[in-house]
């Protein structure tokens, strides 16, 4: 009797349907493949396809997933041969697949100038080019992308109707002849060499890539990065570079792992530490390490290729504005930052910022989920079987969402922070774009507890008459945690080491400096960094001396603060400290910190630069560090930093090196809120430890804390970031335990 498979996972627009059809020819075999709204379906004429299906293993592309199949038997199946079919619609269940970086045969292509598609910008097959910027909807044909206007010559139509050819129904598929053209304005010339001679003079030249444009200048100038910064109003966070490997390797160590890493289909950026010639500091002030990546688009490759030098690769946009990706908002939006556009005419249907990952001691480190990663999808944890589709919103930071569909949560690419109005207008038009392009119909919403958040509010506005199910922040980032291990539902409680910046806590204060116990179902909380009032508010977020006033006082250091602080409106804040919201946040203590080590600005120019500033400076001293005794006071489960503090102020006055000081907060940290994790499991009450939330992102941090917990179970972030980028996906497991418990 003939079979029928469905098979689901990473299988369109990958040539998955040309393998099937090579191996079932190559059996013998009759029926037929066709993609479908849950993926691609294989009909067979024999009984038994175990000697198929374990050809097809060997034969998988490179891009290919296989994440379930499910057979049964067919009445009846007319195929005198094996064919590939028409694609059929119906509920949508299927993965999409992320933009792949250029693969080597396309590579080899465009410096071949026997090929025709010499030196053109848009080459790509079945295994590279866009996908999932270019998706307007699935099935993943091409009249459902943005290249459907671009009607294929027949050098194109036939390689994309030959099952043996590797650009068989490779939907962005073109050539010269019939694909995008590129074009430089102002213009004269040929564009990419206009463009390449305006960079080669210091100029600003906007570059239209997959994801949205980036801003290009010669990263090897310090003038050009100079007048980059003061047009995009981004004077001192680190601007990303874009070069060949052996560009990189000049400036940058690069590990085995890094270059395996940067030569990925998902051509990230990579922050890598600077080598003995580094390019100028202007690109990272204060930091020891550059981010790096390597063309990944065929554009990028012949741009590099002509300008024979590294190249700023930012995203296009002013700074906290979310990067632009139409050709018409290019114009109006660049016009006061660039001196040129290097455009084309094939559509964005989505925004993506580069993917950013970092080297740790525990492995790669995922900071940013964006081009070449989303929308990956993740099959969910052993216990979380037969859940409904729900809608997760995650919180205002580093906003993402994340849809449970099908057995498996798909996470959406980074879209920003929503209390900038753009980016929020951005976050509505992707939960629409989710939504609509999976088809989802969510029985539920989850969102952050916190009342003022945008993200909660849109989801109370959306709900209609379904549960909207709010999750504190905190438990979130360690659900999150454990859906990034894989840990079982009832894999047992672990003990969470949650540090971040600000969430509101189960008590109505603002929490950042955490010590959980809980898995999905719910979390208690075992201990706390000591409270502290918020002087100003939000203005503390921005202005790292009034959380050192705040530690000061509360350490019984007033005058110390008033002697560091003596240009401050000291005065004025502490008559209103007694109603300023209280915080036991970590991510403004490191802050504070690195205020009292002279290593913080007065004012943030952007979330995170002090504490980078302070992870920079610890960083050649962790070692020396860690074998001290430096810990925070411990009160009854209230880690109070001000003891250290004091330590801190009289060594500082003695001379010792800022650096080393870092170095000791860090490992004061890690020996802390770990030798309490450690308790909790020695005693049977947790199954791990796991380490989540932002200050995560602190490589310094994690490898000291991995250190502490020697010997233990330990969960830390490997896929997805530790910050809010995976916060949705913590709230959507957390929505699905609750509604399983009624």
């Amino acid at each position: 009797m003939p079979r029928e498979l469905r098979i689901n996972g990473q299988v369109q627009g990958v040539g998955f349907r040309p393998a099937v059809w090579r191996v079932a020819r190559a059996l013998g075999l009759s029926g037929d493949v066709r993609n479908s709204a849950e993926g691609v379906v294989v009909r067979l004429g024999v009984e038994d396809t175990a000697a198929f299906l374990a050809a097809l293993r060997q034969a998988l592309p490179p891009l290919a997933r296989v994440d379930g199949i499910v057979e049964r038997a067919l009445p009846a199946l007319k195929a005198p041969d094996f064919t590939i079919v028409p694609s059929s619609g119906g509920a949508v269940r299927t993965a999409v697949t992320p933009d792949q970086a250029t693969c080597a045969d396309c590579l080899a292509e465009i410096f071949d100038p026997t090929q025709r598609r010499y030196r053109y910008p848009f080459t790509n097959c079945t295994n590279c080019g866009p996908r999932f910027s270019i998706l307007t909807a699935l099935p993943y044909d091409r009249r459902h992308t943005t290249m459907a206007d671009f009607q294929l010559c027949d050098a194109c139509r036939a390689e994309y109707e030959d099952p043996a050819d590797r650009r068989f129904h490779a939907q962005p598929l073109c050539c010269r002849d019939c694909g995008p053209q590129l074009v430089l304005e102002p213009g004269g010339g040929e564009p990419l060499a206009g463009a390449v001679a305006r960079l080669k003079a210091g100029e600003i030249v906007a570059i239209k890539g997959i994801g949205g444009f980036h801003l290009a200048v010669d990263a090897r100038t310090p003038a050009a990065i100079a007048r980059l910064r003061a047009r995009k109003r981004r004077p001192t966070k680190p601007l990303a570079v874009m070069g060949t490997l052996p560009m990189i390797s000049a400036h940058s160590e690069v590990t085995p792992e890094a270059e395996a890493l940067l030569r990925s289909g998902a051509a990230p950026i990579l922050l890598l530490p600077d080598g003995p010639a580094p390019l100028p500091e202007i690109l990272a002030p204060g930091q020891n390490h550059t981010g790096w990546m390597l063309p990944y688009t065929p554009l990028h490759h012949l741009l590099l290729e002509s300008f024979d030098g590294p190249l700023v690769m930012t995203s296009a946009n002013l700074s906290g504005q979310p990067q632009v990706i139409g050709n018409d908002e290019a114009r109006e939006t660049l016009a006061g930052i660039v001196d040129a556009i290097l455009l084309h005419d094939r559509a964005i249907a989505r925004r993506l910022d580069d993917s950013v990952i970092r080297l740790t001691v525990a492995g790669p480190l995922p900071l940013r989920h964006g081009r070449g990663r989303a929308p990956e999808t993740f099959a969910l944890p052993d216990g979380f079987d037969d859940v409904p589709d729900i809608l997760a919103l995650g919180g205002e930071l580093k906003s993402a969402i994340c849809l449970i569909t099908g057995g498996r949560a798909m996470l959406s690419q980074h879209l920003g922070d929503l209390d900038n109005l753009a980016t929020y207008e951005a976050f509505l038009l992707a939960v629409e774009d989710y939504t609509a392009l999976m088809e989802h119909a969510a029985v539920a919403l989850a969102c952050d507890a916190h009342p003022d958040f945008r993200s909660t509010a849109h989801a109370r506005a959306i709900a209609g008459e379904r549960p909207v199910i709010e999750v504190q922040h905190h438990h979130a980032h360690l659900a999150a945690c454990l859906a990034d291990a894989d840990w079982p539902r009832e894999g047992g409680p672990v003990a969470g080491i949650v540090l971040d910046g600000l969430g509101l806590g189960q008590d109505g204060t603002i929490w950042g400096g955490e010590l959980l116990l809980g898995d999905y179902g719910g979390v208690v909380r075992l201990a706390h960094l000591k409270t502290v009032p918020l002087l100003g508010g939000d203005a503390a977020q921005r202005e790292p001396w009034r959380v050192l006033a705040a530690h000061l006082d509360a350490a019984g250091l007033s005058m110390e603060a008033d002697r560091l602080l003596a240009d401050k409106p000291l005065r004025t804040l502490r008559e209103a400290a007694a109603s300023a919201v209280h915080t036991s946040s970590m991510g403004r203590l490191f802050d504070a910190v690195a205020c009292l080590l002279g290593l913080a600005p007065d004012r943030q120019s952007f979330e995170g630069e002090a504490a980078m500033a302070l992870e920079a400076a610890a960083e050649p001293h962790l070692r020396r560090a860690m074998a001290g005794p430096d810990r925070l006071a411990d009160t009854g489960g209230v880690f109070d930093p001000g003891p250290l503090l004091g330590a801190f102020l009289n060594e500082l006055a003695g001379g010792t090196p800022a650096g080393l000081l870092a170095a000791r907060f860090h490992a004061a940290l890690a020996r802390s809120f770990c030798a309490a994790a450690r308790a909790e499991v020695e005693a049977g009450r947790a199954a791990a430890v796991a380490l989540t939330g932002g200050c995560f992102q602190n490589a310094v941090l994690l490898e000291a804390c991995l250190a502490e917990l020697h010997g233990l179970p330990v969960l830390h972030h490997t896929r997805l970031p530790p910050n809010d980028g995976s916060l949705a996906l913590g709230q959507a497991l957390i929505a699905a335990a609750r509604l399983e418990r009624g």
